[in-house]
């Protein structure tokens, strides 16, 4: 008996329903892309428990008759391809014909559509890939179409979905690629019957993106463009200053198709070389039309990856623009001068008395004492011994145990050499140490705020402020709401007094809304500690007094591991007498 059998059509699109239908969000990412694909210019998305248990996808596009209604969740059956010359110039979302057959066999799915020389609309219902005759039903024109407890017949899947806000977050990660694509159609988005988001067709991109994310965002985005060589570029750049901690703000599109790539996100990475600390990326959302003939998107079903025909060519122009324009850019942004006994400005501390306030006032100044940098070059007293200008490489400080260069390093000499610290590094570890101490103790002590701090958040992550409150409350934090979509600081940690709080929010909403860190909420503390270190560590090109500089180098004695920063990067490098008399021709 023959060991290789063919395999039942249904159970060849559950295996295809591998690639294409991971989780909730793949099926939204489908459905949406066929209502583009049939011309609507309004999609409405609905879903409860996060997708798990209903996705509905409306839309007013050209809707299918009957015979196209039961053939379109045939396997491989599409209107967008007829021939193998077709798949030279795929100028359409969806092409491959899976996508519904593949989503029909592992829920329970109806379909309603209309076309609009129809005077009636047609039903079909399909339970795990068992379909239903077609039958008429009243309906407006277009198509809907009702998605039911995916992988329910299947517990093996249906137990690796996560929880509703996560499964959610993936849903509206996919609705806003779409709708920033295709800013032309009106798109709604609900869950548990309550709306998210409600974009018009009338809005401009910069509007939509104010929507999707922020103000602040949309409000800090730099345009540019350019076409050459059959290559369209539109560009918004963010400023350096709204510079995120992971690559999760870079939205790349080409002919309306959210794609990642490694040459594009190389030449983003290499426009804002030197703009950005080496841990920061930037905020890009990038537009790209090209010859469909010049690109190859049949290379994985979820369609994410691309292959171009001239990579090289996509590289180098895409770099030129984006770099051509932020060069020419004034990136310059007003100076945050704080008191020099005060981390926090003076007018943002509200007033305290008491013993218990006294308390607090008492620890603030201890640490400021110790570990407040200068954050101004202004009003600097000059003395003897020490150069006005550090930027030409002169040694600004001579008096103390060790000489600050380039307002960045210090330079200490040793028994058998001298050693070069980076000012920033060693203060990020410095202050990393004394946030683990003392949160092993307690929560951090904070400081009220005599002007709340306001951001803007998404319903997302809002949701992830709710379910992180406790380590929030843990950091010190103290957050009301402020308004719709806006929350407010009340009270912020005082060993971070040295970082914007509305500013710090912005980088914890991004870390406490991450997949990969929430599973873990040890991982998910440690990397909020490493970034709030990183913010109130006194930063490269900040010029310290004497005192600071002793004050750094005595807090280097009493910090385990001082040689690395929290992130693993090198605080100190040794240079011996042997080594300098080498590269002198000495020995």
């Amino acid at each position: 008996m023959s060991r290789i059998v063919v395999l039942d059509p249904n159970i060849v699109n559950m295996i295809a329903a591998g690639e294409v239908v991971e989780r909730p969000a793949s099926v939204v990412k489908e459905l949406m892309e066929n209502s583009i694909d049939a011309g609507a210019g309004s999609i409405s998305v609905s879903v409860l428990d996060g997708g798990k248990n209903l996705i509905s996808v409306n839309d007013n596009g050209c809707g299918m008759d009957p015979d196209d209604l039961a053939a379109a969740f045939e396997s491989h059956a599409t209107s967008k391809v007829k021939n193998n010359l077709d798949l030279r110039t795929i100028a359409t979302l969806g092409f491959r014909g899976e996508a519904l057959p593949s989503i029909a066999s592992v829920a329970q799915v109806r379909a309603v559509s209309r076309t609009k020389d129809s005077t009636g609309a047609h039903s079909i219902e399909i339970d795990y890939g068992q379909k239903q005759a077609v039958k008429p039903c009243s309906a407006d024109y277009g198509t809907t179409i009702e998605v039911r407890d995916l992988f329910y017949k299947t517990p093996a899947r249906r137990k690796f979905l996560k929880t509703r806000n996560t499964e959610l977050s993936h849903v509206t990660e996919q609705f806003t690629r779409i709708a920033l694509a295709h800013p032309e159609i009106d798109m709604t988005l609900s869950h548990q019957e309550k709306e998210l988001y409600q974009l018009y067709a009338c809005q401009s991109i910069r509007q939509r993106i104010k929507e999707l994310f922020s103000s602040q965002i949309s409000e800090n985005l730099i345009h540019t463009q350019s076409e050459e060589k059959g290559l369209d570029i539109q560009a918004l750049l963010g400023r350096p200053e709204i510079a995120r901690t992971n690559t999760r703000f870079q939205y790349i599109f080409l002919n309306g198709r959210f794609i990642r790539d490694k040459f594009i996100t190389h030449a983003i990475r290499e426009a804002y070389r030197g703009l950005l600390e080496p841990d920061r990326f930037p905020v890009v959302f990038l537009f790209l039309q090209m010859p469909y003939e010049d690109v190859d998107v049949n290379v994985h079903p979820t369609k994410i990856e691309v292959r171009f025909y001239n990579a090289n060519l996509v590289h180098s122009q895409i770099l030129g623009c984006l770099r051509e324009k932020l060069l020419g850019t004034d990136l310059d942004i007003p100076a945050k001068i704080a008191p020099a006994d005060s981390r926090i400005p003076a007018s943002n501390v509200a007033k305290t008395t008491g013993p218990e306030n006294q308390k607090v006032v008492d620890a603030m100044a201890d640490f400021f004492k110790k570990h407040r940098p200068v954050q101004s070059q202004h009003n600097l007293q000059f003395t003897p011994g020490k150069t006005a200008s550090a930027r030409t490489g002169t040694i600004i400080e001579k008096k103390a145990g060790a000489v600050q260069i380039h307002e960045s390093y210090l330079i200490m000499q040793t028994e058998d050499g001298f050693v070069v610290i980076d000012q920033h590094a060693l203060h990020e570890r410095i202050i990393y140490e004394d946030l683990r101490a003392r949160l092993g103790e307690n929560k951090l002590e904070s400081q009220k705020l005599l002007i709340p701090e306001s951001f803007e958040l998404t319903d997302i992550q809002a949701d992830a402020v709710d379910k992180h409150h406790d380590i929030i409350e843990k950091l010190g934090i103290e957050l009301e709401p402020f308004g719709p979509k806006t929350m407010a600081v009340q009270a912020f940690p005082v060993l971070l007094s040295g970082a914007n709080p509305a500013e710090f929010m912005q980088d914890l909403l991004d870390l406490i809304t991450d997949p990969q860190l929430t599973r873990d909420t040890d991982k998910l503390l440690e990397e909020l500690l490493c970034m709030a270190a990183c913010k109130a560590a006194i930063k490269a090109g900040q010029r310290l007094t004497e005192s600071e500089i002793e004050q750094l180098l005595s807090d280097r004695e009493r910090v385990q591991s001082s040689s690395r920063c929290p992130h693993g990067r090198p605080t100190t490098i040794k240079f011996t007498i042997g080594e300098l008399e080498k590269q002198f021709k000495r020995t």
